[in-house]
């Protein structure tokens, strides 16, 4: 199931972008592309859903869960065996026996709800910022030519000339470095295969 995205039309215009009737569909879209672009930063779908995850077990106590907060846990189960031994404590789960079997690493499937019942203000503004950004070139009048991030590197007047360079972006729902490990440090990156139902 896909998610909702992190902001909506309705954001956007509370923000000062008026997005008309014949670019709805289009803002819709950009509106999408943007939240995955957040949320693969984040390492975590932001907003609060239910995920069922598959990850190592190994003999540490403490299991971690990706797409912190955790809010509840529903089911466990280690090498395809329900286990009811277990505690949520600090967005882990927390066993006595570990999470090992006595070969090795075991596969751990949990199914849980996470995320945060309401986007962050700053969230949804950084999703407003990448759609403006894409709507700007949308509109642009040029056959689709800035639909790929271009930065003045330099402009003359007299004469007129100006000079484009890439700043490393191919795309304007591309994310600075900086900007996705700030995310990844709030939301506590991922791993494991996330399946969302």
């Amino acid at each position: 199931m896909a998610l909702d995205p992190l902001a909506t039309l309705a954001d956007l215009a509370a923000l000062g972008l008026a997005v008309d009737d014949d670019e709805t569909t289009i803002a819709q879209r950009y509106l999408a592309v943007a939240s995955a672009a957040v949320r693969e930063a984040a390492g975590s779908p932001i907003s609060e859903t239910t995920s069922t995850v598959v990850v190592e077990g190994e003999a540490d106590q403490r299991l971690r869960l990706p797409g912190s907060p955790i809010r509840t846990v529903d089911a466990v189960a280690i090498d395809g065996v329900t286990a009811t031994d277990w505690r949520l404590r600090s967005d882990r789960l927390w066993r006595f026996a570990g999470w090992t079997a006595t070969s090795g690493p075991s596969e751990v499937e949990v199914t849980y709800t996470h995320g945060l019942p309401t986007v962050p203000d700053d969230i949804i503004d950084l999703v407003c910022r990448l759609v403006a950004g894409a709507m700007a070139s949308y509109r642009a009048a040029d056959d689709g030519a800035s639909l790929g991030t271009q930065v003045i590197t330099s402009e003359r007047i007299g004469d007129y000339a100006v000079t484009f360079g890439g700043d490393g972006l191919a795309t304007d729902m591309e994310l600075p470095a900086y900007l996705r490990d700030r995310l990844a440090a709030r939301f506590g990156g991922g791993s494991g295969l996330v399946r969302s139902r």
